[in-house]
């Protein structure tokens, strides 16, 4: 084993990387300084919904293809094979559910907080519960994408840890601070840009520089890193087509769904419509970046083969290796290197800036102004920039819990699987079950994150207890296959030598892969709900709040006549009357204070009770 390998940054890569950081702050500056110069909560918690949809669906796709896919995704191909690809199956419907079931309840109602939605389908306990949740998610997640880009840097060039986690954190902070959600989306789509660039040129070079692409396939498909479809439906197997397609569709859900970074972005947004072709316009963008993930994880193989720079010695973790690649395609290319880390750094900065953002919204929204509803406008804007300047303090402290965590890319699925989950779960037994009570909401919730936590640390202990003798990817993935053997004999006689016993009882459940976390925790929540709900007495549908339930099972029943999907599944048609009783309730949330918004909400909730009593249709 070689010892680790420091490159050094020349001045252009510095003064590229300083041009990122000092760009992203006039942004934030600019609309500090126009404008209406964030002197209200609607500007700068909502960009005063006027965002179209190109910003937005950058800013939607910036938030989370952050470093952790910069870094995770090439090196998870260059270590195990093109199987992730798959997981760009999950993101159609993972996508399109959002679009047309949670945008449009979210959007209707007018919210701020995604959690304000929660209250008005259950109760104010159930909506703190779920913020308390949120906060408790992004702020370890924050730490995770501060620091791991920061670590990669310090260990491949030398570059000083904590001047980069400083450097990030404090910029990140003033931008947010100055110019809210429009300085953050619009920092999003920059940084967006800077992150295509660097991505492709690192693949344009590398490939250059290995023979051309078909040299990267043909040295692909010989070293067996062109996976094929694997249906095997054992949810333990890390990766699969169900695991990745099916489990990946949950996880996209508790991103793109429920997840209040991205429902702000949403309803940021100047009309409904243009919310919903966001969320179509992410999607091709979201295939491309993986493609580009996946393309560079292959030229990395191209060029190294199976020596890799971590079993050198060159690097300590899977994490580092895209950096050193980088830093090795680039060392005759001055200013390059320096493009890749803004391109690094530019997607910390959109997903950090994003939680900074959120964390202030849901904490001034569902956890400060209920409780003080005398409060002036300007004393609550400035309140919110105080709580984005606090978070970005916090996301300081916690970067170092980040290097605890293990693999980048796993670290932040398994926080979205295992937190989102539960949220996720929650949002659905409000939305699709219209018999659900709040007690079944709070006891399910409860009983997701129990389970949530027992499998998330379960799974950590038991790895940490019996240490695996060998790497997971010896099967096809870290053997080349010989030209006189075909890949499927290969892979079956390579299975049979490192075949370990299938786990069972709760080493079976400890050892469910991290992609199946968000559908099986928010499973858990919705079973366990509608459970609760059922033996303390269902909700009643003429007491729900108009427009909080989407009758997604009256749909999926079509065949059952129309009075037995009306009662079980909430399918009846809003009203005339009710409709302009919603549209009351959405006006006053900017014009009432919390307390009067609460009472009118009661009014709604009775007066349209009244109104289905009388039949009025």
């Amino acid at each position: 084993m070689g010892e680790v390998v420091q490159m050094h940054f020349t001045t252009p890569d510095y003064v590229i990387f300083a041009l990122l950081l000092v760009a992203s702050t006039c942004i934030g500056l600019f609309y500090a300084l126009s404008g209406g110069r964030q002197r209200t909560t609607q500007e700068f918690l909502l960009a005063d919904r006027s965002m179209s949809c190109l910003p937005v669906s950058l800013s939607l796709l910036a938030t989370f293809q952050s470093a952790v896919a910069i870094l995770g995704a090439p090196s998870e191909i260059y270590t195990y094979g093109t199987q992730y690809w798959f997981l760009g199956v999950s993101y159609f419907l993972g996508l399109l559910i959002p679009a047309h079931i949670f945008i449009p309840v979210f959007y209707r109602l007018r919210l701020t907080s995604a959690y304000e939605y929660l209250e008005l389908r259950f109760n104010k306990t159930v909506r703190i519960m779920g913020t308390v949740t949120f906060i408790f998610q992004m702020v370890i997640y924050m730490g995770v994408v501060l620091y791991a880009p920061a670590l990669a840097l310090n260990a491949v060039t030398g570059f000083d840890l904590w001047g980069a986690v400083l450097a990030m954190g404090l910029v990140c902070t003033l931008y947010t601070t100055l110019g809210g959600l429009k300085a953050v989306i619009w920092t999003d789509v920059f940084q967006t840009i800077v992150m295509f660039a660097g991505q492709l040129a690192v693949i344009v070079v590398g490939a250059h520089q290995a023979g051309g692409m078909g040299e990267v396939w043909r040295k692909a498909m010989n070293g067996s890193r062109i996976a094929s479809l694997d249906l095997n439906p054992d949810p333990t197997e890390r990766h699969t087509f169900w695991t990745l397609g099916v489990g990946g569709v949950f996880l996209m859900l508790a991103l793109y769904g429920v997840n209040q970074a991205q429902v702000q972005r949403y309803l940021s947004s100047r009309t409904e419509r243009e919310a919903i072709m966001s969320c179509y316009v992410v999607f091709p963008c979201q295939q491309v970046v993986l493609c580009l993930g996946c393309l560079m994880g292959l030229v990395m193989f191209a060029r190294y083969g199976e020596d890799s720079p971590l079993d050198k010695g060159y690097v300590k973790t899977n994490d580092q290796m895209v950096l050193y690649f980088v830093m090795d395609v680039f060392k005759d290319l001055p200013g390059l290197p320096g493009l890749f880390v803004a391109c690094l750094f530019s997607g910390a900065l959109s997903t950090i800036s994003s939680a900074f953002n959120s964390l202030a919204t849901v904490t001034m929204e569902d956890l400060i102004k209920p409780y003080c509803p005398g409060m002036t406008e300007a004393k609550a804007t400035l309140l919110s920039k105080g709580l984005a300047l606090a978070y970005g303090l916090v996301c300081l402290a916690m970067a170092y819990i980040a290097s605890l965590m293990g693999s980048v890319l796993q670290a932040a699925f398994s926080i979205f699987g295992m937190v989102g989950g539960p949220l996720l779960g929650l949002f659905c037994l409000g939305m699709f079950f219209p018999w659900a009570n709040s007690i079944g909401a709070i006891v399910g919730l409860v009983a997701g994150l129990v389970m949530a936590f027992w499998i998330g640390i379960g799974n950590f202990i038991s790895r940490m207890a019996v240490p695996t003798p060998l790497p997971p990817f010896i099967n096809a993935t870290a053997m080349p296959v010989p030209g006189n053997m075909t890949t499927a004999v290969m892979t079956t006689i390579m299975d049979s030598i490192t075949s370990k016993p299938k786990p069972r009882g709760l080493q079976a459940l400890y050892s469910l892969s991290y992609l199946w976390y968000s559908a099986h925790n928010s499973t858990t929540v919705v079973i366990v709900g509608l459970i609760v709900s059922l033996l303390t007495g269902p909700s009643k549908e003429k007491y729900l709040t108009p427009g909080t339930v989407y009758p997604v099972l009256g749909n999926l029943l079509f065949f059952l006549p129309e009075r037995y999907r009306e009662k079980l599944c909430c399918v009846r048609e809003i009203n005339f009357f009710e409709t302009q009783l919603l549209r009351i309730r959405c006006i006053s949330v900017n014009l009432l204070s919390n307390d009067l918004n609460h009472r009118l909400d009661l009014v709604v909730c009775y007066a349209s009770s009244a109104l289905r009593k009388l039949d009025l249709s």
